[in-house]
């Protein structure tokens, strides 16, 4: 007999009542470190006082109204995100599923308007994640996410990870855009290298196609960066964001400079939800906290700080670990083993972790997690490694 929640998920057998930062507490009392953070989500841990401050002022003036008027706490992330970022605009969503949605739209729209309607091709690369629409699978072309689910959209060029090569040979006249995550996260923590995203730049500017990075994982600090792409010193022309910005609470967005938005007229998208007050204002909280400069620098010691812990893990436990890989606070362990096994054995331990693809379990703890968590963390994962 099938459950009342549609099995959709392999769910652990935990049931979370309560979290105190970067804690969740069980229903039987057990306390355990959460180094997944809601999969990158728990920017500011868990029942942050500020954000649940403001999310409270917020709920006692006003939580929807609808996209037919005004919203000035829209108004106020946008012009924040425009401020720190490349984009002259933003379009805010529910999800990062939905932001992927509004970019391959307002890619394919913006040739269109150019008088240029076979320009539909956006070229992605093997390992991505864009999310679990019909669009965002098809641009995947992973087969456990397409396989069952009938025709796909097309129009997507599917690409090996790192292939400088079949990337050239790829682009065409069709071509639209190149759509890539600065670091994979569900296709294992895999960091594309600055002078790659320089070159796909260049190659973008050279080819007069739009480059669009999905920052809805390694985005909003996750790296030590306010976004990754600003390690490599480029800009792209489309952006989408989600999980972190909201804290918790479902909020994303698609940024992009006023060319590569020229299509997206009035009627051309909408969202019941999307930019309500109560996401937008806890969305301004969390970015007023995280582009803090200081805090930037704080989430790059700690990930100093943890990377070399970890780095004396893999040393210890050489038939377990491979190398540790990543950026900021977004870090893969390589396994030698199942990384299901291992995120298994974390929870005998009291620590959640995150299993990703290529051997890899995902850290993707709070951004102010402290110096004694991250001890107490890696001293965990060390157990459940000698318990394998």
């Amino acid at each position: 007999m099938i459950s009342s929640v549609l099995p959709t998920y392999n769910r652990a057998p935990l049931s979370f009542v309560k979290g105190e930062g970067s804690w969740l507490i069980e229903a039987d009392g057990r306390r355990f470190l959460d180094l997944g953070a809601g999969i990158a989500v728990n920017t500011l841990g868990h029942a942050n006082p500020d954000l649940a401050q403001t999310l409270k002022d917020q709920a006692d003036t006003l939580w929807h109204v609808s996209n037919l008027y005004k919203i000035p706490a829209q108004e106020k992330l946008a012009d924040m995100l425009v401020d720190l970022t490349f984009a002259d605009t933003c379009f805010f969503t529910n999800s990062g599923t939905e932001a992927a949605e509004l970019a391959i739209k307002m890619a394919r729209k913006y040739w269109y308007t150019k008088g240029q309607p076979d320009k539909i091709e956006i070229i992605t690369f093997d390992g991505c994640f864009h999310g679990r629409s019909t669009g965002a699978i098809a641009a995947s072309g992973a087969e456990k996410m397409v396989k069952g689910f009938g025709p796909l959209m097309p129009g997507f060029v599917h690409l090996p990870f790192g292939d400088h090569d079949a990337l050239m040979a790829a682009v065409s006249d069709k071509t639209a855009a190149i759509m890539i995550e600065p670091i994979q996260g569900e296709g294992g923590i895999r960091v594309v290298p600055d002078q790659c995203l320089k070159g796909l730049r260049d190659l973008c500017d050279e080819k007069g196609i739009l480059l669009i990075f999905d920052e809805v994982q390694c985005g909003v600090a996750r790296t030590g960066k306010l976004f990754a792409h600003e390690y490599a010193a480029v800009t792209p022309d489309i952006m989408m964001i989600a999980k972190g910005i909201g804290g918790g609470f479902p909020l994303g967005a698609v940024l992009a400079t006023e060319e590569a938005a020229s299509g997206m007229t009035a009627g051309t998208h909408g969202s019941t939800y999307g930019g309500n007050p109560l996401g937008c204002a806890i969305g301004a909280k969390v970015l007023e906290i995280v582009s803090d400069p200081a805090f930037l620098a704080e989430v790059n010691r700690k990930a100093s700080l943890m990377r070399q812990k970890l780095e004396g893990l893999v040393a210890a436990h050489p038939d377990v670990f491979e190398s540790v890989r990543g950026q900021g606070l977004m870090l893969g362990l390589k396994c030698k083993v199942a990384p299901g096994d291992l995120v298994a054995k974390g929870y005998e331990a009291g620590i959640l972790t995150v299993p990703a693809a290529d051997n890899v379990v995902r850290l993707l703890p709070a951004l102010n997690i402290s110096d004694d968590d991250i001890s107490d963390a890696v001293a965990r994962i060390d157990a459940a490694a000698k318990a394998l």
